[in-house]
């Protein structure tokens, strides 16, 4: 049976045991031992709620064939290079790396351990034992804010993130610019807290966007801590990375649900079966890794309509709102009229397009 291990747990591993290193030729095996490192507690309800779906998808799918490992609430700094130095040294064969900020340390552990297969979450950075993948979130997002442009009365909304990395302002811009089609005059406060799991940052930072008269919020941070201070206050919000509709019914819109489960069973196969290769893979609404949540039945029928639309212009091809023309902040034309941006655009942009405003 599969075996679960916690930080704790690995502390233990002599940082003697070595492994022999015989460079990247892929071979099938015969049982795969896979890591994982989360930037959370897997009980986060969110982001690392969903990856840790996602192993346990593996468990689940292949048995006896894997055995799993992961260590959780692991900083985005230089302290996750023993850790990963760790996972390889206990025989991990393959080793995801869940979160954009565990790239550089990626990099220069699978250099030490080439005959390991490493694949980083949301990166842009590749090796010959070092994969990429990446989820569409902002086809999610694209969805928020078309519900959020529609119902909101004040026009101002409100967007609660971590840090200014590609994933975070591809999902205020993609809801930005929906927002913007169903209300042109419509803003994005926006709060960042350096942090992905804060609950009391998380808090104060909703407080600060209500208090700017933000009366719609969603959050691009992992706990439901933001949307229990709607529900309390009676506003409304989305869930992040998992339907969160039991931590505040009413102020619970939908969410963006992250489906791991595919990617990390066939990537892990792939390993089993000795074709595993450095790749870049993004999967959205199409491939069913971005799913959108139960709507909340306060959403008038319109609404709903008009969000469905969106989910089936992704499905089908289209639709795509990083369409041009798109302006930055400044008034500066980014996109121009009929481009689309590609997917080595989104993943290294640096730029918010115009309606979006610091509340910090």
């Amino acid at each position: 049976m599969t075996t679960i291990s916690r930080r704790t747990l690995m502390k233990g591993v002599g940082a003697a045991a070595t492994l022999s290193m015989i460079g990247t030729a892929a071979q099938a095996e015969d049982k795969v031992k896979v890591g994982f490192i989360f930037l959370g507690p897997i009980g986060d309800y969110g982001w690392t709620w969903a990856h840790n779906k996602g192993r346990e998808a593996i468990e689940s799918a292949l048995g006896d064939k894997v055995e799993t490992v992961y260590v959780e609430n692991v900083a985005e700094d230089a302290s996750a290079v023993p850790v990963l130095r760790d996972l390889a040294q206990q025989g991990c064969k393959l080793i995801f790396t869940t979160s954009y900020g565990y790239m550089d340390q990626t990099l220069q552990v699978a250099g030490e351990f080439p005959d390991v297969k490493f694949e980083h979450c949301t990166g842009f950075k590749r090796a010959d034992n070092v994969s990429t993948y990446n989820s569409k979130f902002h086809e999610g997002r694209a969805v928020l804010g078309t519900i959020a442009g529609k119902m909101s009365a004040s026009g101002t909304l409100g967007y609660l993130g971590s840090y200014k990395v590609p994933e975070v302002v591809l999902g205020v811009n993609a809801f930005c610019l929906s927002a913007q089609k169903q209300n042109p005059a419509a803003t994005v406060k926006l709060v960042l807290i350096d942090s992905w799991f804060d609950p009391p940052k998380e808090a104060a930072a909703t407080e600060t966007l209500i208090n700017l008269g933000c009366d719609i919020v969603t959050t691009h941070t992992d706990s439901p801590g933001p949307l229990q201070i709607l529900e309390q206050k009676g506003l409304h919000g989305f869930g992040q990375g998992a339907d969160m509709s039991a931590f505040a019914p009413n102020a619970h819109l939908t969410a963006i649900e992250d489906i791991w489960g595919p990617h990390y069973v066939a990537r892990t196969q792939a390993v089993l079966d000795g074709t595993w290769e450095s790749i870049d893979m993004w999967e959205g609404m199409k491939e069913g890794g971005v799913v959108i949540a139960p709507y909340n039945p306060i959403i008038p029928a319109d609404v709903v309509a008009l969000a469905d639309g969106i989910q089936a212009g992704y499905k089908d091809g289209t639709y795509d709102i990083f369409t041009g023309p798109i302006f930055d902040q400044d008034g500066v034309e980014r996109v121009k009229e009929g481009e689309i941006m590609t997917l080595e655009q989104l993943a290294t942009i640096d730029w918010f397009v115009k309606g979006v405003e610091s509340a910090a």
